[in-house]
């Protein structure tokens, strides 16, 4: 008598946005090997993003960036499979992450719709561990026949799902800047785009709100939730944190009063 043969594993997709990251995105498509299909919608990259994402086999579109949620759940549809793994060009996959990952796949994913896991930030030659970087759990790896990036929120975009959501082990290793100005540079634009989103929806700055939540985010993440035990890194990431909520409801408190904010 003959054992049953095994069913097939799943086929997956790997989504990617680029934007300017030939330096960066090798690696993320390297990590990214165990995947059947790797699309990457690029919008409209100056350096040599494309080319690098070609030769590693990818599948590159082109689209103009309407925000991130949009440009991400575009990527979504051109995957070849429904369950997709969806990354930025600064993550990679880490070999533990890919153990679970695939355990997952060959398990057909199981009833639920989709997997989290914990993101992993790297700064300045540190992976930290604690404070608000640490796990910041992500919603990655979906059906899309049961979620998506949905909603009109273009930034801090996230994945919601018609479903349940399981705890993968592994981390998502990110390394979200290039040096310190880039990194600044990177917080006031989403400190920005954030304001703006809240104005429009009706959100007010507060002399409250200016003073105390900057304060707040710094004490949770650096004392409550251990950020001190990561060193100078933790100390400047919690600074940084702190920096972005107050920027955030400066711009508010700007665009409130009619007050120039800055140039698009």
């Amino acid at each position: 008598m003959t054992s049953p043969r095994p069913e097939p594993r799943a086929p997956l997709s790997a989504c990617i946005i680029t934007y300017n990251e030939a330096d960066r995105l090798a690696d993320c498509l390297a990590s990214l090997s165990f995947c059947d299909d790797i699309v990457v919608v690029d919008s409209f990259s100056t350096d040599a993003t494309v080319d690098v994402a070609r030769a590693a086999g990818a599948r590159v579109l082109q689209r103009h960036f309407d925000g991130f949620r949009s440009q991400k759940d575009f990527c979504v549809q051109q995957a070849a499979h429904d369950w997709v793994l969806c990354l930025d060009a600064d993550e990679r996959v880490s070999a533990p992450l890919r153990q679970s990952i695939e355990s997952a796949r060959a398990a057909g994913f199981g009833s639920v719709a989709g997997y989290r896991f914990a993101r992993c930030s790297e700064y300045y030659g540190r992976f930290l561990k604690h404070g608000t970087a640490y796990p910041d759990r992500v919603l990655r790896l979906f059906d899309r026949r049961r979620g998506g990036w949905r909603g009109d929120r273009e930034i801090h975009e996230a994945v919601s799902l018609d479903g349940p959501a399981a705890l993968l082990a592994g981390d998502l290793l990110h390394h979200p800047f290039r040096n310190f100005m880039q990194l600044l540079d990177k917080k006031q634009k989403y400190a920005r785009m954030m304001a703006e989103h809240e104005f429009a929806r009706g959100r007010r700055a507060t002399l409250a709100k200016l003073v105390l939540a900057p304060a707040w985010r710094f004490f949770r993440g650096y004392v409550l939730r251990g950020g001190m035990l990561d060193g100078w890194p933790g100390l400047i990431e919690s600074f940084v944190s702190a920096n972005y909520v107050r920027q955030k409801t400066i711009m508010l408190w700007l665009l409130q009063n009619g007050q120039p904010v800055g140039g698009k």
